[in-house]
């Protein structure tokens, strides 16, 4: 089996790349990061995937983002509840260079040549590193930048949900047999991954349930 190195966040875009890859027949190694996220939950939803979806490994590689700030996800402040103009504060600058940059290098020393993502251009919040033109940068800078692309390998980022909605998704999770229950894709998810129903990313994910014709199986916090 051709080795993988699967980005897994413990949201359901995630769960479905991972449930793709697997089915690509990869030997998948799974790649979460503790980057300093409020909803810290949601590493806890990966690392059960990871297992429950037969990844070979499970990973975590912590990088301290709150360290510079600069999002909503990573500093103090307040999450919205509605999206607006623009790209949103939930934006985390560089997050997924820094992601992407850190599965590339575990990818060579396990001289693998696959990278799984689970970017979305479609149903996304407007962030920039979401973008088809990113993933194909970043590929171009994999095949630049590293020993085995020098060497002759020719590396790949896959992101197979790049233009597929949530609808989409969620059909094709339900497809591939994923627990959609076990995953946690709120902003402000709590301790025990349940999420708030009001933030941008709960909205998106529930209209793509309704509009698959699929009953929500999200994990909601009760609301006082």
């Amino acid at each position: 089996m051709k080795k993988a190195v699967v980005l897994v966040s413990g949201g359901m875009d995630s769960a479905v790349v991972l449930a793709l890859a697997r089915e690509q027949g990869f030997a998948c190694h799974a790649l979460s990061v503790a980057y300093g996220q409020r909803h810290t939950s949601e590493l806890a939803a990966a690392a059960e995937l990871a297992t429950v979806q037969g990844a070979v490994e499970h990973k975590v590689v912590t990088v301290d983002l709150r360290s510079i700030g600069g999002s909503a996800l990573t500093a103090d402040i307040d999450v919205p509840e509605a999206a607006g103009q623009g790209i949103p504060v939930t934006y985390v600058p560089a997050r997924n260079t820094i992601m992407l940059s850190i599965a590339l290098g575990w990818a060579e020393v396990l001289g693998a040549d696959d990278l799984f993502c689970g970017v979305n251009a479609v149903d996304y919040s407007g962030y920039p590193d979401c973008r088809p033109e990113f993933i194909a940068a970043f590929e171009r800078l994999a095949n630049l930048a590293t020993k085995a692309g020098v060497e002759g390998h020719s590396l790949r980022v896959h992101a197979p949900l790049m233009c597929l909605g949530k609808a989409d998704i969620a059909r094709e999770g339900a497809r591939l047999g994923v627990n959609f229950s076990r995953t946690v894709s709120c902003y402000q998810a709590d301790a025990e991954g349940r999420a708030c129903g009001r933030c941008d990313a709960c909205r998106l994910r529930a209209e793509g349930f309704a509009a698959a014709g699929l009953a929500d199986p999200t994990r909601y916090a009760p609301r006082g």
